[in-house]
């Protein structure tokens, strides 16, 4: 039993932990402000994850089921005008090491590269003077990252991924601050997938985010916010896995601007619900965002 909880085990990280290990494309809040044609911004992110508990239809597995993550993403951004609308070309380049322990220590750890990814945003209302925001991003995962399909665990997926993302930002009222994101991510096919080399289909995957934002000072503002994932059910070889995400998050955090120029950010988060993989009991992100 033991050895076919950890092969199922397997099955389910191999696909969610293959890019960075988010299973979406998670935002922070204020992220769809837009800024002046010809700002830059450099952003370092750190997060730190573990994950103590293994569900599989909803049913909490037996064990001490651990994975631990600690990631890092490198990020630059470029606004620009094009037709009178602001849009932002942009990189996003993950790295970082998975660690299995306890029961799950058979699966090893690995370290490296995750997959690139490019996008754009194109804001289609821009209101600075009533903080209202609404844009839409395209984002390509391009299969550059570590990966190996001898490996349970990989910072690379061997596959493409397309997503489209929409945010809208509104100010309900001086100091208070909504954010609402939604995204669907579409996969492209592995056809090297595990030690036999099978064919790894996935359906489309979505999230949806919501956060409030209080400005403490112009400058200096206190957040939280509530994420849910759905969809994304895998096919190995033509056979459904019954492995469909339905996942809750929920987290808390401030964003400071410590010079006119240097943001910096930190957010705790925990997983409230989940129906098919690991639960993250703790998640701690941190985010450098530099401005020239």
């Amino acid at each position: 039993m033991r050895f076919a909880r950890i092969c199922k085990v397997a099955a389910l990280l191999a696909v969610a932990f293959a890019s960075c290990p988010t299973p979406a494309l998670d935002a922070d809040a204020g992220d769809y402000t837009a800024l002046p044609a010809g700002t830059n911004l450099a952003l370092v992110y750190f997060q730190h994850a573990t994950r103590d508990e293994f569900y599989v239809n909803g049913n909490k597995a037996p064990g001490r089921n651990r994975l631990d993550s600690d990631v890092g993403i490198l990020r630059g951004v470029h606004f620009m005008d094009l037709g009178g609308y602001i849009v932002d070309p942009q990189f996003v380049l993950p790295f970082g090491k998975l660690k299995a322990k306890d029961d799950l220590s058979a699966l090893g750890d690995t370290s490296g590269v995750g997959d690139l990814i490019l996008g754009a945003t194109l804001w289609l209302v821009n209101k600075p003077t009533t903080n209202t925001y609404f844009g839409v991003t395209p984002w390509l995962y391009a299969p550059t990252g570590s990966y190996d399909k001898n490996r349970a665990l990989n910072l690379g997926e061997n596959r493409w991924r397309y997503a489209l993302q929409a945010g809208f930002i509104t100010g309900l009222t001086d100091k208070l601050l909504l954010d609402l994101i939604g995204d669907v991510t579409w996969f492209g096919k592995n056809d090297d997938f595990g030690p036999t080399g099978a064919t790894l289909k996935q359906r489309a995957m979505y999230e949806f985010q919501a956060y409030l934002r209080y400005q403490l000072t112009p400058t200096w503002d206190v957040r939280m916010g509530a994420l849910h994932y759905s969809g994304g059910e895998t096919e190995v070889n033509g056979v459904m896995q019954n492995d469909r995400t339905r996942t809750t998050k929920f987290t808390v955090g401030s964003a400071v601007f410590v010079t006119p120029k240097i943001q910096l950010i930190a957010n705790y988060g925990q997983d409230g619900s989940v129906r098919n993989g690991l639960r993250e009991n703790n998640r701690l992100n941190l985010r450098f965002l530099t401005v020239f």
